[in-house]
């Protein structure tokens, strides 16, 4: 991946990012992208490894982040995100949750429920607690904005696809919902579908693809910024990029 220079007159100059899944895939390039756009980026991911490669790059073009070695599984740490964003920076003003957990594809009537929990546990547990977690930080910015990654899986029934699928429903309609609820305020919240693009769960679900019929993370990554800045006023929305 390659690294992006950052601005310090950027679009996000002097914001505060907070992003999920940061560590590979689009949750880093979306961190890359933010970054060189002036963000500080708060980087929450499993994958010690990878989060210390991508604070390299980002620090070697000049930008600034903050790393969090975290399991969204475990929802004390994540119940505590929050206070501890405000004491650092006392607003947050951007939240990206790309994190996500593909689960054993197969069969609804073979499931295995501790599959199912650990799906939902970062796909819809994980952000309600983000979402309780952040919201008082996110409405204390001038222009906060959330999004939320999904995947048309949640909206269209693909056999085999059943724990993944339901988590991504409940997650858009959670994030329509705190949409709903936060319509008279600053925050502007959307759901994203990035279609399909060169990640590890891409290639975990669809091992052998042609990988040149997939987006490049760092072009979606780039989209995506255009729903963080604060000129966006879409709210509410969920924008499929394959289609956009």
């Amino acid at each position: 991946m390659s690294s992006v220079s950052p601005s310090p007159t950027g679009r996000l100059a002097g914001r505060v990012a907070l992003i999920t899944g940061a560590s590979r895939g689009i949750g880093a390039a979306t961190a890359e992208q933010l970054a060189a756009e002036g963000a500080h980026v708060v980087l929450v991911a499993r994958t010690v490894g990878g989060l210390e490669e991508l604070d390299d790059r980002i620090r070697a073009a000049g930008g600034a982040a903050t790393l969090i070695p975290q399991d969204l599984a475990d929802g004390a740490k994540l119940d505590a995100l929050g206070p501890a964003l405000y004491e650092r920076f006392g607003r947050l003003d951007i939240l990206v949750h790309a994190a996500a957990q593909l689960g054993t594809l197969g069969p609804i009537a073979h499931s295995d429920p501790k599959d199912w929990e650990r799906v939902f546990g970062v796909s819809v547990a994980a952000l309600m607690r983000l979402i309780r977690t952040t919201d008082p930080l996110l409405r204390r910015s001038d222009a906060g904005r959330a999004l939320l990654l999904t995947d048309r899986v949640g909206r269209q029934p693909t056999a085999y696809w059943s724990a993944y699928a339901a988590a991504k429903a409940a997650a858009d309609m959670m994030g329509r919902t705190w949409a709903a609820e936060t319509l008279n305020t600053s925050l502007r919240i959307n759901m994203v579908d990035p279609g399909p693009a060169r990640t590890g769960l891409r290639a975990k679900a669809f091992p052998g693809e042609d990988t040149a019929t997939q987006g490049d993370p760092a072009d979606i990554a780039r989209a995506l910024v255009e729903f963080v800045v604060p000129a966006c006023a879409l709210h509410g929305e969920l924008i499929d990029l394959a289609t956009a």
